[in-house]
């Protein structure tokens, strides 16, 4: 679950492309986008943490399943309004807030809610940077998370794991 927020944050920022037409005319496509999602986040994570391990192509191909699996469950469970919604309030938590004040989010449609707490800011190649951390409820069940991400020239946050 640790890396769970990395496909989240694929997803909300993937949504958001313009390129990307999600609505509800079009079934299966957030789980498409949540699967192939999860599909490189998994494969991406396991190919890093396997090292130069003799086994790095199995790890890799096994994280990207797993990602898959997870991603497409969470593409399922998230609507558009609520990636939107969580959308704004990490925009707003790793632009605006200080360290430990949470942006929260709620999608009153569907019951789904979460919150984002940036808990350093620092600078890296001359960019500022920010970890974070998140809960978000789908369900009723807590998903928790931790990621940091770097602002952009253009203003936007890019997230880097």
């Amino acid at each position: 679950m640790k890396y769970i927020v990395s496909l989240i944050l694929l997803m909300l920022f993937t949504a958001c492309a313009p390129n990307v037409d999600i609505s509800s005319e079009q079934p299966g496509q957030k789980q498409t986008i949540g699967t192939l999602s999860g599909m490189i986040i998994g494969g991406a994570l396991a190919n890093d943490m396997a090292g130069d391990s003799k086994n790095k192509g199995i790890a890799t191909v096994l994280g990207a399943f797993l990602g898959g699996a997870v991603g497409q469950n969470i593409g399922a469970q998230l609507d558009e309004r609520d990636r939107l919604l969580a959308g704004e309030a990490y925009n707003t938590a790793l632009e605006f807030n200080p360290t430990d004040k949470a942006a929260e989010w709620r999608n009153p449609d569907t019951g789904n809610y979460g919150r984002i707490v940036p808990v350093t800011t620092y600078r890296k190649n001359g960019r500022y940077c920010r970890e974070f951390t998140q809960e978000i409820f789908i369900g009723g069940e807590k998903q928790t998370g931790y990621g940091r991400a770097c602002r952009q020239a253009d203003g936007s946050w890019e997230i880097i794991g």
